[in-house]
């Protein structure tokens, strides 16, 4: 029941409707009897966004497309791996002080080991913005080969010098020798499901593809994968495992996962749970 001593959370972002993030936190609140909420905020002003998080006592957010960059000088402190990283999908709120931190490399990794080693892994990113920053990060981390990629070649060629790695133009991507790739923009999802963001003939050359985009759950770059015998790794895995992170650093309490795997999985309408959910 919502009443004067809930607890608010939420999600920033433009768009945000789409968002899986608040039927996850709230099957976790409920799961675990927790007086709290999470909504979605689509934001038209940030610094206003912002303002409001601590005049309303906001307990934390997630944040999402296209502000986990911008929303860095808003704040008053941040977390070592989301300063190095340039991005923030997660926001707490500290007694009146709003921390950032960075989930979402968490999260990328741990879908990632699902399926492959990172060690030694040559990976293609398509994408610079936040994701793609945080999943970058990541996979250095654990000492994995990173070659990035862009439509806007200054973007990429800005994370490839932050965090030196190699940086290509699209036009070069069939010369590429990395086996594993990552979809980290916002192509092909809905409502622009035939969108794809590489040439689908491409695909042959990578035994693993990953994409972010969790709506719909099997995008075309997916369909087209699966297609030439690779491997794949659905966007829901990701925001999963972040959202568990996130759940964590808010309240302190382990995040019931499979509470809140059955809650995202339902609200895509997924007829078929997995059977051994992450």
């Amino acid at each position: 029941m919502i009443n004067g001593h809930t607890q608010i959370y939420g999600i920033l972002g433009q768009p945000v409707a789409h968002s899986l993030s608040p039927a996850m936190h709230n099957a976790a609140f409920r799961h675990l009897g927790l007086n709290a909420v999470y909504v979605a905020f689509p934001v038209t002003d940030l610094q206003k966004a912002v303002a409001g998080i601590r005049g309303l006592n906001i307990q934390g957010v997630s944040v999402t497309i296209p502000f986990k960059e911008e929303i860095i000088p808003l704040l008053d402190e941040l977390d070592p791996h989301a300063a190095r990283m340039g991005a923030v999908n997660t926001v707490v709120n500290r007694q009146g002080r709003l921390l950032g931190y960075n989930t979402d490399w968490l999260g990328a990794l741990k879908a990632l080991q699902e399926k492959t080693a990172i060690a030694g892994e040559h990976f293609l990113i398509l994408g610079a913005g936040g994701a793609a920053r945080a999943i970058v990060y990541g996979i250095l981390k654990e000492r994995g080969r990173v070659t990035v990629t862009d439509l806007d070649a200054a973007r990429a060629a800005a994370l490839a010098r932050d965090f030196a790695v190699e940086a290509i133009s699209l036009n070069t991507l069939g010369q590429c020798p990395a086996t594993v790739l990552v979809n980290a923009t916002p192509v092909g999802m809905a409502p622009q499901v035939d969108d794809i963001p590489i040439n689908p003939e491409l695909l042959s050359h990578f035994r693993l593809v990953m994409d972010i985009v969790y709506r719909p759950l099997t995008t075309r770059l997916l369909k087209e994968a699966q297609a030439r015998g690779g491997a794949t790794i659905d966007g829901l895995k990701m925001l999963l495992h972040q959202a568990e992170a996130q759940f964590e650093l808010w309240t302190g309490q382990p995040a019931p996962e499979e509470a809140m795997s059955r809650a995202a999985y339902t609200a895509l309408g997924e007829e078929t749970l997995p059977l051994s959910l992450p």
